[in-house]
C-alpha cells in the first residue's frame, strides 16, 4: 500500500475520533500528508520503507488556534496507537525532520519554501527553489473547513507570475543552448569526454526544468524529477528521450537528439505563441522571450540568471 492511502486510512481510523474530542476547533484544523519525502509524492515502494516512511499524517493549526489547543492536540496526537498495519509509527531514520504530527501554518510553510506564506513579490518568487515549491503542493489534504491551509496551497499551486515565468523560461532556454546546443560538441571535439558529459547533464537538467515550467508544475527534488515528467501532460514524452540521453549520451554521440529534442520545444513556443523565430538555436529564442517581460528590474536580469 503506498503510503498516502496508509496515512488516510490511518486518520479515517483514528485521527477523525480524535478530532472530536476538541469541540469548537474541529473544523478549523486541517488534515493531511505534505512536504518531504516520496510517500508525499506518490513514488515510494518497498525500498522507500528502509527509512523516513511511517503511517502518520499532518495538522495545521492557525497561531491563534495553536496557543490554546496546539499542546493538547499533541499529546493526543503523540497517544495515537504507534502501530498500524504492522508498521511502527515511528520512522526508522534518525533524522532531526519532524513529518508527522501538529504544526502551525506559518510554521509548515516556512519549513517548506522558507516564508510563512505565498510570495509576496517577484523576487521571493524568482529565488525559491523549484523543488520546495514542489514539497509545498504535494500530498493530500483530508479535511480543511476552514480552507487557510488550503488557500496558500492554491496560491502557489497557480504558477509563477506571468513575467518570473517568462524569466524562468528564457534562462532555461539560454541554458540548453549553451550547454546542449553549443558546449556538448565542442567538448567532443576537444576530446573532453568528461566534460561533454558534464555538459550533457546539464542540458538534460534544463530541459526537464523547462518541461515543468510549460506544465505550470514545480520540477521536484532530482532523483523524482525524470518520474514526475514522464507524468506530465504536455511533452512528458520527453522525459524518456531525456533520460536516454544520460544513460547513453557519454559515450556516443548524440548531438542529433539534442537537436531534435530543441526542435520540439521550438514548436512548442510556437504553438503557445512565446516565440516566433523559426531558428533552431534556443539561446534566440531566450532574447525573443525576454523582450516579451514587462517588468524592467525583471527584464534586466542575466539573460542566463535562473534564481536558483
Amino acid at each position: 500500500m503506498k503510503g498516502l492511502e496508509l496515512s488516510e486510512k490511518f486518520y479515517e481510523r483514528y485521527g477523525r475520533a480524535m478530532l472530536e474530542r476538541f469541540p469548537g476547533y474541529e473544523e478549523r484544523i486541517a488534515v493531511g500528508l505534505v512536504g518531504s519525502g516520496s510517500e508525499c509524492f506518490g513514488y515510494d515502494d518497498a525500498v522507500s520503507q528502509d527509512h523516513d516512511f511511517a503511517p502518520g499524517f499532518c495538522l495545521w493549526l492557525t497561531w491563534e488556534d495553536d496557543a490554546e489547543i496546539g499542546f493538547a492536540l499533541m499529546e493526543a496526537y503523540q497517544a495515537l496507537p504507534q502501530e498500524f498495519m504492522g508498521l511502527s509509527l515511528r520512522a526508522k531514520s534518525g533524522g532531526s525532520e519532524r513529518r508527522h504530527g501538529v504544526f502551525t501554518i506559518e510554521e509548515f510553510y516556512s519549513a517548506c519554501i522558507g516564508l510563512p506564506g505565498a510570495p509576496q513579490n517577484w523576487r521571493e518568487w524568482f529565488y525559491l527553489p523549484e523543488y520546495a515549491l514542489a514539497t509545498a503542493v504535494n500530498g493530500r489534504i483530508f479535511r480543511d473547513d476552514l480552507k487557510k491551509f488550503s488557500a496558500i496551497r492554491e496560491e502557489l499551486l497557480a504558477g509563477y507570475p506571468r513575467d518570473v515565468f517568462m524569466k524562468k523560461l528564457a534562462g532555461r532556454l539560454a541554458l540548453m543552448a549553451q550547454s546542449g546546443q553549443y558546449n556538448y560538441r565542442r567538448c567532443r571535439a576537444h576530446g573532453e569526454l568528461g566534460a561533454s558529459a558534464l555538459a550533457l547533464h546539464e542540458f538534460v537538467d534544463h530541459a526537464l526544468h523547462l518541461l515543468f515550467l510549460l506544465n505550470n508544475r514545480y520540477a521536484p527534488f532530482y532523483k523524482w524529477r525524470f518520474r514526475a515528467a514522464r507524468e506530465l501532460p504536455f511533452l512528458g514524452n520527453l522525459a524518456e528521450r531525456l533520460e536516454s540521453l544520460v544513460i547513453d549520451g557519454a559515450k556516443s554521440d548524440v548531438s542529433s537528439a539534442i537537436e531534435e529534442i530543441c526542435a520540439v520545444v521550438k514548436n512548442e513556443l510556437h504553438r503557445r505563441d512565446l516565440s516566433f523565430l523559426r531558428d533552431r538555436y534556443l539561446e534566440n529564442h531566450a532574447l525573443s522571450v525576454t523582450k516579451q517581460i514587462c517588468d524592467p528590474e525583471i527584464r534586466a536580469l542575466h539573460l542566463m540568471e535562473i534564481g536558483e
